[in-house]
């Protein structure tokens, strides 16, 4: 039997895989390396290369190698993009969770493991607990919370298991710092090591609580090991609050320079953003908690490694309207 990561190659999902190896898992890694790299995955897992559109092949992995769980983390996770790229975001996002949640049911996986987020919750919700009603306001929380309901719905006429988690601002190694639509520490740590300014949207005062990967990941692995866990929906992520300007000056500190922002137009998104936790504390105990000073530095401490990357310019925008300056580029 086998745990099926999809988006393995890519930032959480390459720390699930290494999680799941610890614990003596066998592992296969989907991924169409469109977001991850290769060098990502641990050469002890499986890796097929492709996409879960691909309905042929997502059949053949179930079939070839038995698969028990599935931890689903493939997406486009880029919130404030997703209004100008609605078709890619569903097809991508919603349409391609479908064919894993079809192949699940028809193998009679004993869990799937969903990677939702907290866009689903919208906006004037603090903190965001699992028991309030959704409303999200982008394209990327809109096909997230279709996802939910959809395994919803198959627990309900297939009972097929599920485990939603929630997570928000995840950061931390092997992130894709050469993203400029998303993740907002590694686009300052790519910014930084490029010698560029670092751009903020507005004035900085949005307030986010960033999460470091390693405080995420094995919370997640150890979910299917805890049936009292299957069926519910999970907030998992930091609790203290920060806004962009401070993370701002965090980063710098870690790469030893001083802050040179450059403040960009305001977007349209969600200026305050934090969850309570206290659900998945009453499931899983406490754990530890990194404080952004350290997580920020031993990001800093891989990416200088790693060393900096191009930015690519996202190649189908849908709708030009609205859209950024900064992301006409």
């Amino acid at each position: 039997m086998a745990v099926l990561v999809t988006g393995g190659a890519g930032f959480i999902g390459s720390h699930i895989v290494n999680d799941l190896l610890d614990r003596k898992e066998n592992v296969v890694v989907l991924d169409d390396l469109s977001g991850g790299f290769k060098d990502n995955v641990n050469p002890k897992a499986t890796f097929v290369e492709g996409s879960i559109n691909d309905i042929s092949l997502v059949k053949r992995i179930f079939e070839q190698h038995r698969i028990e769980y599935v931890f689903h983390l493939a997406a486009y996770a880029a919130e404030g993009l997703s209004h100008f790229i609605k078709r890619f975001n569903y097809e991508n996002n919603l349409i391609g969770s479908v064919n894993l949640i079809n192949a699940s049911i028809n193998h009679d996986v004993k869990c799937f493991v969903f990677t939702s987020s907290i866009a689903v919750y919208g906006p004037g919700q603090l903190p965001m607990r699992e028991d309030m009603a959704p409303t999200p306001e982008d394209s990327y929380g809109i096909a997230k919370l279709a996802v939910e309901q959809e395994l919803k719905a198959s627990k309900h006429m297939f009972d097929l298991n599920y485990i939603i988690f929630r997570p928000h601002n995840v950061y931390g190694e092997y992130q894709n710092i050469g993203d400029k639509y998303r993740n907002v520490v590694g686009i300052f740590m790519n910014q930084i090591m490029q010698g560029e300014p670092m751009t903020v949207f507005g004035d900085g005062e949005q307030t986010r609580a960033f999460s470091y990967i390693r405080d995420v990941s094995p919370i997640m692995v150890d979910a299917i090991h805890e049936p009292k866990a299957y069926n519910e929906i999970f907030n998992i992520g930091a609790d203290e609050v920060f806004n962009v300007n401070t993370l701002a000056k965090v980063v710098c500190q870690a790469f030893g320079v001083e802050p040179k922002i450059q403040h960009l137009q305001a977007r349209k998104e969600v200026v305050h953003a934090y969850s309570d936790h206290s659900k998945i504390r009453r499931f899983f105990g406490e754990r530890q908690h990194t404080k952004l000073d350290d997580g920020v530095h031993a990001m800093a401490a891989w990416a200088k490694k790693v060393g900096a990357r191009q930015s690519k310019k996202f190649g189908n925008i849908e709708i030009s309207r609205n859209l950024p300056p900064s992301w006409r580029e």
